[in-house]
Protein backbone atom coordinates (compact mmCIF):
# COMPACT_ATOMS: atom_id res chain seq x y z
CA UNK A 1 0.00 0.00 0.00
CA UNK A 2 1.29 3.20 -0.96
CA UNK A 3 1.88 5.93 2.11
CA UNK A 4 0.79 8.80 1.81
CA UNK A 5 1.78 12.22 3.85
CA UNK A 6 -0.81 15.16 4.60
CA UNK A 7 0.32 18.99 5.23
CA UNK A 8 -2.76 20.70 6.27
CA UNK A 9 -4.02 24.16 7.76
CA UNK A 10 -6.72 24.41 10.78
CA UNK A 11 -8.33 27.25 11.82
CA UNK A 12 -10.24 28.25 14.55
CA UNK A 13 -12.48 30.30 12.20
CA UNK A 14 -12.94 31.74 9.42
CA UNK A 15 -9.88 33.91 9.18
CA UNK A 16 -9.32 32.86 12.80
CA UNK A 17 -6.20 31.65 14.55
CA UNK A 18 -4.26 29.10 12.03
CA UNK A 19 -2.07 25.92 12.76
CA UNK A 20 -0.25 24.33 10.07
CA UNK A 21 0.77 20.58 10.92
CA UNK A 22 2.02 17.46 9.34
CA UNK A 23 1.10 13.95 9.69
CA UNK A 24 0.83 10.36 7.77
CA UNK A 25 -2.97 10.00 8.67
CA UNK A 26 -5.05 13.14 8.51
CA UNK A 27 -8.50 11.91 9.64
CA UNK A 28 -6.91 10.92 12.51
CA UNK A 29 -4.48 13.83 13.57
CA UNK A 30 -7.82 16.37 12.75
CA UNK A 31 -10.18 14.19 15.14
CA UNK A 32 -7.01 14.08 17.91
CA UNK A 33 -7.28 18.16 17.25
CA UNK A 34 -11.22 17.82 17.78
CA UNK A 35 -10.74 15.68 21.11
CA UNK A 36 -7.90 17.99 22.45
CA UNK A 37 -5.66 14.47 23.23
CA UNK A 38 -2.34 16.31 23.26
CA UNK A 39 -1.96 19.64 25.30
CA UNK A 40 -0.74 22.28 23.44
CA UNK A 41 -1.24 25.51 20.66
CA UNK A 42 -4.58 24.02 18.68
CA UNK A 43 -5.72 23.17 22.22
CA UNK A 44 -4.78 26.04 24.37
CA UNK A 45 -7.07 28.43 21.01
CA UNK A 46 -9.77 25.74 20.21
CA UNK A 47 -8.35 24.80 16.34
CA UNK A 48 -9.87 22.56 14.92
CA UNK A 49 -11.47 23.66 11.86
CA UNK A 50 -9.57 21.70 8.84
CA UNK A 51 -10.09 23.95 6.08
CA UNK A 52 -6.65 23.15 3.70
CA UNK A 53 -4.75 20.27 3.26
CA UNK A 54 -2.33 18.67 0.41
CA UNK A 55 -1.55 15.24 0.08
CA UNK A 56 2.34 14.90 -0.61
CA UNK A 57 4.04 10.92 -1.33
CA UNK A 58 7.30 11.81 0.13
CA UNK A 59 7.49 12.63 4.43
CA UNK A 60 10.65 14.56 3.28
CA UNK A 61 8.03 16.78 0.84
CA UNK A 62 5.12 17.32 3.16
CA UNK A 63 8.11 18.09 5.84
CA UNK A 64 9.29 20.91 3.73
CA UNK A 65 5.93 22.42 2.49
CA UNK A 66 5.02 22.58 5.99
CA UNK A 67 8.17 24.24 6.96
CA UNK A 68 7.53 26.87 3.90
CA UNK A 69 3.88 26.95 4.87
CA UNK A 70 5.04 28.05 8.65
CA UNK A 71 7.37 30.66 7.26
CA UNK A 72 4.60 32.16 5.40
CA UNK A 73 2.87 35.47 6.34
CA UNK A 74 -0.41 34.96 8.10
CA UNK A 75 -2.09 36.75 4.83
CA UNK A 76 -0.53 34.04 2.53
CA UNK A 77 -2.62 31.07 4.48
CA UNK A 78 -5.51 33.00 4.51
CA UNK A 79 -5.16 33.73 0.77
CA UNK A 80 -4.40 29.89 0.36
CA UNK A 81 -7.22 28.73 2.51
CA UNK A 82 -9.59 31.44 0.39
CA UNK A 83 -8.48 30.40 -2.80
CA UNK A 84 -9.39 26.31 -2.54
CA UNK A 85 -11.99 27.15 0.53
CA UNK A 86 -13.24 30.58 0.17
CA UNK A 87 -16.25 29.80 2.66
CA UNK A 88 -13.81 28.45 4.97
CA UNK A 89 -15.87 24.99 5.26
CA UNK A 90 -14.55 22.38 7.67
CA UNK A 91 -12.95 19.53 5.48
CA UNK A 92 -13.49 17.02 8.09
CA UNK A 93 -16.29 15.51 7.12
CA UNK A 94 -14.84 15.04 3.67
CA UNK A 95 -11.88 13.57 4.47
CA UNK A 96 -13.39 11.34 7.15
CA UNK A 97 -16.26 9.85 4.93
CA UNK A 98 -14.45 9.83 2.03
Amino acid sequence: MERRYFVYLLASKPRGTLYVGVTNDLTRRVFEHRLGTRPGFTSRYHIQRLVWFKIHETAMAAIQREKRLKAWLRQWKIDLVEKHNPEWRDLFDEIALG
